[in-house]
């Protein structure tokens, strides 16, 4: 084996890393339910390998309906030695066989193959993931990218790999457009890099994604939150007109109310931005918005949420209506 080949199977540590870290080693663990960061780690070790070596020999084997021997058949000794990559995936539903020959082959792994593993998440197979990590595999963990401060750490990221830099503001924006689902943020993100240049502003975010922007519930919440009732209503009737769902907007004047009251409970105790799980900027915004708020009136726009959260959930007739509500009190609620 040539001192490439050797460097492409050096020792795997029992250790979990991003995505973006992961390297070829001999047993590589990819879980979690994120199924873009999962395949952008199993594409990053496939380019690294081919970075080394040209020649390595790429097999992709399926779990689900997987027969026994096939992974002994894609890992055994070649003639010539030439590395090889095989990718196990989908074994969150793969088969009995599928996990016992992975367990087995975890036991004494072929020196001149780097075996990728994906699991999706669940219970299924623990046992054998267990073994593979006990083995010595690097494990990269996927897992959901839910909170706010999550994804403009993706987004932010995601941009620097490509050269750019972004405005505070135009994260925020491009977040509350395209941050329901990471592939749709990260397409985002692309199209901004592919056309445009430079720093990228709010404006620009606002020019490719300003309808999205301007409807989306997070605005709204923004508009309400400030007391801007005319304002709230316009962007929720357009919110509405346009298709979005009577209960995402109530989930988006909850999460901006959670935030004020999280940022109210932590006055004087210390904490930063990253202990409450948010951005700073989002931390500094609810600083500066909860001069005009008591507890009181936080707690009645709370109570207005809750209330319109189990109407449009099936307890009220008019789901519409019921948020058009909420927001008029949250609006009244401010500065009160």
């Amino acid at each position: 084996m040539t001192a490439a080949r050797g460097r492409l199977c050096s020792v795997a540590r029992a250790t979990t890393i991003p995505w973006d870290k992961v390297t070829p080693a001999p047993l590589v663990l990819v879980t979690g339910p994120e199924g873009l960061l999962a395949e952008r780690a199993v594409d990053r070790v496939v380019q690294q390998a081919r970075a080394e070596d040209p020649e390595v020999e790429v097999t992709r084997l399926e779990a689900a309906g997987y027969e026994p021997g096939r992974l002994g058949v894609a890992t055994s000794a070649s003639l010539f030695g030439e590395p090889r990559v095989v990718v196990l995936g989908g074994l969150e539903a793969g088969t009995d066989a599928a996990f016992a020959d992975l367990k087995a082959y975890a036991g004494a792994p072929e020196p001149d193959v780097v075996l990728v593993a994906v699991h999706g998440g669940g219970n299924r197979g623990r046992p054998t993931l267990d073994a593979v990590r006990a083995a010595g595999a690097t494990e990269v963990a996927c897992d959901p990218v839910k909170r706010d401060s999550d994804k403009t750490d993706f987004a932010v990221a995601e941009l620097r790999r490509g050269g750019r830099r972004a405005e505070p503001a135009a994260v925020r924006a491009l977040v509350e457009a395209c941050g329901a689902d990471l592939r749709e943020l990260a397409a985002a993100c692309q199209q901004l890099l592919a056309d445009t240049t430079g720093v990228i502003g709010a404006d620009v975010v606002t020019r490719y994604y300003g309808g999205r922007v301007e409807a989306t519930g997070f605005r709204v919440a923004d508009a309400a939150v400030a007391g801007r009732a005319g304002e709230a209503v316009a962007l929720l009737r357009h919110a509405v007109a346009t298709g979005t769902d009577p209960v995402p907007l109530v989930a988006a004047l909850a999460v901006r109310l959670r935030v004020l009251a999280k940022v109210a409970a932590a006055r004087g105790r210390g904490l930063t931005a990253g202990d409450l799980g948010m951005a700073p900027w989002q931390m500094d915004r609810a600083r500066r918005e909860l001069t005009a708020w008591r507890p009181e009136t936080l707690a009645a726009a709370i109570t207005a949420v809750a209330q319109a959260d189990a109407e449009v959930k099936g307890a009220g007739r008019d789901p519409v209506f019921a948020v058009e509500r909420a927001v008029l009190r949250i609006a009244a609620a401010a500065g009160n």
